[in-house]
């Protein structure tokens, strides 16, 4: 079986839904939304290390940490290029015109996170420039490190993308892709981590997640690589997930 990257089909499919996630208006939203709260964000995050004399750390710690609310953005953004067609009845057409239903969702894969990646490391990039003037000489700065966080958070969200297209293509609708989503990256790990379940959250994106983005945080129980790994095999099974589902069920 010929894979969907090596069709000579694949690289049309792919221009295909780059125009459809950029002909929905929530697409410009979403990246909006994504340098709002990362911007203000990091600056709170900046400015309650300086006020509180925390110890100093990388600056890009701020931006890190504050893609455990930005992720969403992303993940709204990959969602709504499934869902939407879904929802309109437009995936019909999609799938007539690309009988082969894996190279459809390879391609709505490819380009929602080639978007979540580029947007991600944008994000990062403002908002470590935005902490540095709010940490106020709380924070390190090292060139090879910061760079590190900066393709890190857009690595971790491109993954998340890829993440979501699976569970949208699953789900089908949006507010069950949603629920799935928010469960599974911020709800149930916050509530393990309150209940001391803090190994078990280390298995999840949220923790591989935050392990992979972070520097110079001790205690970590695994180094970036793994973290990467663990974040990448959750895209990989909800990608299969949503493969099943779109080959078994009818549009």
């Amino acid at each position: 079986m010929r894979l969907p990257l090596l069709s000579p089909a694949f690289p049309g499919t792919v221009g295909s839904e780059w125009g459809k996630l950029w002909s929905v208006r929530s697409a410009g939203l979403c990246l909006l939304a994504a340098l709002v709260v990362t911007g203000v964000f990091s600056y709170y995050y900046g400015a309650i290390a300086r006020i509180n004399g925390h110890p100093v750390q990388p600056v890009g710690n701020a931006a890190a940490s504050s893609v455990v609310l930005v992720q969403f953005a992303f993940a709204v953004l990959a969602m709504v290029a499934v869902t939407s067609e879904y929802t309109t009845g437009s995936i019909r057409a999609t799938l007539l015109w690309t009988p082969r239903r894996h190279r459809v969702q390879a391609a709505k894969a490819l380009v929602a996170a080639g978007v979540a990646f580029s947007g991600g490391t944008v994000c990062a990039v403002l908002g470590t420039a935005v902490a540095w003037g709010a940490f106020d000489g709380r924070a390190s700065f090292d060139a090879g490190t910061t760079a590190r966080q900066v393709l890190a958070v857009g690595v971790y969200q491109a993954l998340v993308a890829v993440l979501t297209v699976g569970v949208a293509f699953a789900a089908r609708h949006p507010a069950g892709a949603l629920a799935v989503l928010v469960s599974l990256l911020w709800a149930v790990p916050s509530t393990l981590l309150g209940l001391g379940a803090a190994t078990v959250v280390d298995g999840l994106p949220y923790g591989a997640g935050g392990h992979f983005v972070s520097a110079g945080a001790g205690g970590a129980p695994y180094g970036p690589v793994t973290a990467v790994l663990i974040v990448a095999a959750w895209a990989a099974a909800a990608h299969l997930a949503g493969r099943y589902a779109l080959h078994r069920a009818d549009a």
